[in-house]
């Protein structure tokens, strides 16, 4: 006989909460648990990839103790130890059957696995991280890439993946602006809301991180309170998370490890549950970050134990602890609506997934296991070369021609490190297994040289090459084990390991200098601004990353990528300007300059465009309405390349302090030499809604000005609006995309 949580044909909330009905509270509770197993790293921390690690994993509940009661989820199967994608795939199936015979009802376990830069598995395809994301602006590309990445996870067994990161750089010293996709809301939301729903169409769940407020911490320090006001909370932080949520269809979201003005986002109602659940109507699972249920006692210290702290996470709206059970377990009763509730949310989201079915059965394999497809690489390399962004080029240096004699220099010219984020298996787990090989091949940019120059001659001494290449940049890692990365945090933006000595020393040598930054966020260049033959910067482009960057300076791939995150001309005086209301930036009152030296938005291109006047049907137009303009743009150069059209939109008065302007809508437009092609946008009213002073998100009438612009600082036309009509207060239903096509 088959009961109703098994009966295939009922909705998944009846067949939910009927399993639910016949469940003790302690299978109930282990529905909640998580267990990581081969998670016992040194004593001393020193290969942690979640803080305190050592510490907690040791104090972790285990598996058998778990297993009489069932589990919620098992943690990084693959992700923890490097495994052949076969092994790993036959271990996570004999983990399941074990999970499976140690309880009852027979329930399979959610498996959850990072996917930052790719699958984070050892053999897997290393994308570009999320930095370089955000410089393609390209939503399609991005979604492409994600629903293969979820294909290959879900191919082997695996359920969730936790990503994206939509925290918004508000100071780019922070160590996590590697993972983070940019500095503008819009940017983070639409593309974030990308890699959103290729995850999900691929069948995986889709893990949003870190709600809320972890990027704007005081001094961009890791887990540091975040200082941030109700507006910038709402108009900056937030957006990104609503998107992906209301429009990506994200079926979880992580709550962040810092506090917003005392109350942790772990312990933090009105965030989980009145704004999350309430308003924005999300139905799925809530899962803390790692032993961000343990914090609440032991950082945090606003629970006096472990039951406090299980309890305060429950109130707040968390539904699963990860990634091991140490505060939630069946051991401790928890009070039955909040346990009942989060448990329905669980078991709801395996009855989507088909875990509650009567005929589930794990991903055994057969076949060989490919993690690395040809497929895989293609989309890398193309997300890699739409990322890289020519910042100058003042002496028409690049492209480079074949045949010269180069010189390239720099610690990271031939280091792996510098094409790999801190996500990525070889720089998160690989670094401890030194006795083992990369896992897939990660071509050096100086390697990549030697491929795409092969007539070039390649020389130690700079002033005897016609040209200088200055590699400079990062190495990811993890707390303190790197430059850059989670818990890698800097106390200003000059270049790490002394490398403004290196570009000092080129600039010296006589022939021209490009430099090159591989990096996990932008550095101060202000220094060699005028002396720089030209500039690339490349956010850790992943595997295929050091081919494309080659390929850039070569020409045979035309500069396409635009910066998610300004660069500084100077390493202090952050945070940077973009989103800051005049007095946020450069002005009499202060006699720190924070202009950036390469404004947001920025990238140079190998070709030239023109760009007409834009056309408009009308001026005015309702604050419940929508505007519509279009404008043609002509590649006027003798080579193909890539313009990216961007709209910003400019507030001139308001109830309080706004931004000067804010990215509203982009394009790429793709063009042969002499060839054109008209940009539509549709702007509505709603994406001129912002937080006033009575807390209220409110359109209101009165002028507006679109800018159509190549870069936040570079625009070629205004478009004067006028809003009319009453004020108007928009919600969680309002429109929240411009869209653009390009004809």
């Amino acid at each position: 006989m088959v009961e109703p949580w098994q009966d295939t044909t009922l909705p998944v909330h009846v067949r939910a909460a009927d399993l639910l009905a016949r469940m003790t509270a302690e299978e109930k509770t282990a529905q909640l648990s998580s267990v990581w197993i081969g998670a016992e790293p040194a004593a001393d921390g020193a290969t942690d990839v979640a803080p305190g690690q050592h510490t907690y994993a040791a104090r972790s509940t285990l598996l058998d103790t778990l297993l009489p009661h069932g589990l919620g989820h098992l943690t990084r199967p693959f992700g923890t130890v490097p495994l052949e994608p076969a092994e790993g795939v036959a271990r996570l199936a004999e983990l399941q059957r074990t999970v499976r015979a140690g309880n009852r009802f027979a329930l399979p376990a959610i498996a959850h696995e990072e996917c930052l830069t790719g699958f984070t598995a050892w053999r897997a395809t290393v994308f570009p991280t999320p930095l370089a994301w955000g410089a393609t602006y390209d939503p399609v590309l991005i979604t492409e890439m994600a629903q293969a990445i979820g294909r290959s996870m879900r191919a082997v067994g695996v359920h969730q993946g936790l990503a994206p990161v939509l925290d918004v750089v508000r100071d780019p010293r922070w160590g996590r602006t590697e993972e983070s996709i940019g500095e503008d809301p819009y940017l983070v939301g639409t593309i974030g809301t990308a890699y959103v729903r290729g995850l999900e169409a691929a069948g995986i769940v889709a893990t949003l991180k870190h709600f809320a407020g972890y990027s704007a911490s005081r001094a961009a320090r890791n887990h540091a309170p975040a200082s941030l006001g109700p507006r910038e909370l709402a108009d900056v932080i937030l957006p990104p998370f609503e998107m992906a949520v209301r429009d990506g269809g994200a079926r979880s979201v992580m709550p962040a490890y810092n506090d917003v003005d005392g109350l942790p986002a772990h312990a933090h109602p009105e965030l989980l549950t009145q704004l999350l659940r309430d308003r924005w109507q999300f139905t799925g699972t809530v899962v803390s970050d790692y032993y961000g249920v343990s914090l609440l006692e032991e950082a945090h210290r606003i629970a006096d134990g472990q039951g406090r702290a299980a309890r305060l996470a429950l109130a707040a709206g968390i539904d699963v602890e990860l990634p091991a059970a140490r505060c939630l377990h069946p051991a401790d009763p928890l009070p039955g609506d909040l346990l009942d509730r989060a448990a329905l949310r669980v078991l709801t989201q395996k009855c989507e997934l088909g875990l509650l079915d009567p005929d589930w059965e794990p991903v055994t394999g057969g076949a060989p296991v490919d993690l690395n497809p040809p497929h895989m690489r293609e989309l890398a390399r193309k997300v890699a070369e739409e990322s890289v962004v020519l910042l100058a080029n003042d002496s028409g240096t690049l492209p480079l021609g074949n045949g010269l004699r180069l010189a390239v220099v720099g610690p990271l010219a031939d280091e792996q490190a510098a094409m790999l984020g801190c996500y990525t298996f070889p720089r998160h787990v690989g670094v401890h297994h030194p006795e083992l090989p990369t896992g897939v091949e990660v071509p050096t940019l100086a390697e990549a040289l030697r491929v795409e120059f092969p007539d070039a001659v390649f020389v130690d001494d700079p002033a005897a090459a016609d040209v200088c290449l200055a590699v400079v940049g990062d190495r990811s890692g993890l707390f303190g084990r790197g430059s850059s990365g989670e818990g890698c945090d800097a106390e200003d933006l000059q270049l790490p390991y002394g490398q403004d000595a290196l570009l000092d020393d080129a600039m010296t040598c006589g022939p021209p200098v490009v430099i090159v930054v591989l990096s996990g966020r932008p550095y101060a260049l202000g220094r060699w601004a005028e002396k720089a033959a030209a500039v690339v910067q490349a956010f850790f482009p992943g595997q295929e990353g050091g081919s494309a960057v080659a390929g850039v300076l070569s020409g045979r791939v035309g500069p396409s990528g635009r910066l998610p995150v300004g660069v500084p001309r100077g390493p202090g005086g952050q945070p940077a300007p973009y989103l800051a209301p005049p007095l946020g930036r450069h002005g009499f009152p202060s006699t720190v300059d924070p202009t950036p030296l390469y404004p947001f938005g920025h990238g140079l291109s190998y070709t030239t465009f023109s760009w007409s006047q834009p056309l408009y049907e009308a001026e005015e137009f309702a604050t419940d309405g929508e505007a519509t303009l279009r404008l043609t743009v002509r590649n006027t150069g003798e080579r193909p390349g890539t313009e990216v059209v961007q709209l910003y939109l400019h507030d001139p008065v308001g109830t309080v302090a706004r931004p000067e302007v804010r990215l509203v809508g982009y394009a790429r437009v793709p063009l042969e030499a002499g060839e054109s092609a008209e940009v539509h946008a549709t702007f509505p009213a709603d994406l001129a809604a912002y937080t006033g002073a009575d807390g209220r998100r409110v359109v209101e009438p009165g002028a507006l000005e679109l800018r159509v612009a190549a870069s936040s600082d570079h625009v070629h036309h205004t478009v004067p609006l006028t809003l009319t009509g009453p004020v108007r207060e928009v919600g969680h239903e309002r429109r929240m995309w411009c869209e653009m096509s390009v004809k």
